[in-house]
Formats: structure tokens, C-alpha cells, sequence
């Protein structure tokens, strides 16, 4: 189990309960030396959260086991952390984490919502995702401005359809930043650059009436050159 941004450590202390061998990351010096003192039987490390080299973690364990992860994200840098998450998902078998409503009903939403984007296809791809339960501001010193939720992410240890992740990322990435444009347009320079064009019954669609399983189906047809089903 390993906690990300405990702070003063208001759930560090339960986790190492159940926890003996729990690992507590934060960059902030003063909360380090907090928790050192207040829970010494922590393995706390001062880390950034977006450096942090989790196959090294796992690698520290006897049995090389998988790693749970828990934490209330920066929301600030919430994005760039599932991100780092699931690019370490070989590794990282769960994630209990608390973030900002907005973006927790992003990860989750269907295609043809409007809340749909990227992290809701790339993330749906690679894990299952529950929006546990929302956080009202009242319960935070200083109160925030915004409502928070926790949101369990369960990464598959195996994808259903693997897909070339680089590529798959830059499609969806290229797709849903131009969501406005037809597939025509939004992916006319990735389709010169491999060498192949889109088939009629995809040019006319627009990136928000993709389902993630679409966006692996593109990709395959993009990385083959045209020569699939599609």
C-alpha cells in the first residue's frame, strides 16, 4: 500500500493499521518530518509524486507484489497524476483516490456526454472506474471552493483488445482536442503521416461519438495502414 500526499497524516495513521508495511510519499519536507515523529513505524520518503519510480517500489518487495495506491490528489496536477498511474498500471493493481468532483464525472462519463474526453476514453480502456462517493467542502480546514469524490480505479491486468498505447494516445489526444471537427479533419495530418486514409464510415464522425472500443478500433486501422475491418 502506498499513500500519496498524506500531509499531516489524518489517514496515514489508519492505513498503517492495516498496513504494516505502508510507504507514505510527500514532497513536503515539514509534513515528512510530521509523520516521522508522529508515526514512526511509517516508511515515509520525500518524493515528488510525478517522479516517483513505481516499478522500484514494487521491485523492493520479496514477491515483486503489485501496489495499491491511496491519496488525495493535488487537483492542480490531478491529470498528470492518473496519467503517471497508468503508465506504471504493470505495477499498480488499484487506486482509492480523492479528487475534484469535476474531474471525477469526467473519468466516468460515456461518450456523447459532454463531460466526455480524454482521460474518459484512455482511462475506461485500461481500467474499471467507480465514482465511490462525493466529499462536500464542509469537511475541509481551510473549505474549498469545490466539492470533491473518491474514485476507485481497478487497472485490467490484461487489456481485452491491446492496442499500441503511444499511438492510441495520440489519436485520442488528437481527436478530442479538435472534438469540434469531423475525424476528416481532426486526424487529417496523423493519417499523411501512416500513410493511409480514413474509410467513409468514420471521416463523418466526431471524436465524442467514439466509444473507447471505437478508439482502439481506429488505431488499429491507422497502425496497419487502412488494412482491417474498419
Amino acid at each position: 500500500m502506498v499513500e500519496i500526499g498524506p500531509g499531516t497524516g489524518a489517514l496515514t495513521g489508519l492505513l498503517s493499521r492495516k498496513y504494516p508495511d505502508l510507504i507514505a510519499i510527500d514532497v513536503d519536507e515539514r509534513a515528512i518530518g510530521l509523520l516521522r515523529e508522529q508515526i514512526p513505524g511509517v516508511d515515509v520518503r520525500h518524493a515528488d509524486v510525478l517522479e516517483i519510480d513505481w516499478q522500484a517500489i514494487a521491485a523492493e518487495r520479496e514477491d515483486e507484489g503489485l501496489l495499491h495506491v491511496v491519496g488525495n490528489l493535488p487537483y492542480y496536477i490531478t491529470s498528470q497524476i492518473l496519467f503517471s498511474l497508468l503508465d506504471a498500471r504493470e505495477v499498480i493493481t488499484s487506486a482509492v483516490v480523492m479528487m475534484q468532483l469535476e474531474v471525477a464525472e469526467r473519468i466516468v462519463a460515456p461518450s456523447g456526454s459532454r463531460t466526455y474526453g480524454i482521460l474518459s476514453v484512455i482511462l475506461q480502456h485500461y481500467a474499471e472506474i467507480a465514482l465511490l462517493f462525493r466529499v462536500s467542502p464542509n469537511v475541509f480546514y481551510p473549505r474549498p471552493d469545490v466539492t470533491s469524490a473518491v474514485v476507485r480505479i481497478d487497472f485490467m491486468r490484461e487489456e481485452a483488445r491491446p492496442v499500441p498505447f503511444d499511438l492510441f494516445r495520440e489519436v485520442v489526444r488528437t481527436a478530442v482536442n479538435q472534438r469540434r471537427k469531423t475525424l476528416r479533419n481532426s486526424l487529417s495530418e496523423l493519417m499523411v503521416r501512416h500513410g493511409t486514409e480514413l474509410p467513409d464510415r468514420w471521416s463523418g464522425r466526431r471524436a465524442e461519438e467514439l466509444s473507447p472500443d471505437d478508439f482502439v478500433e481506429l488505431t488499429h486501422m491507422i497502425a496497419s495502414g487502412g488494412s482491417t475491418r474498419a
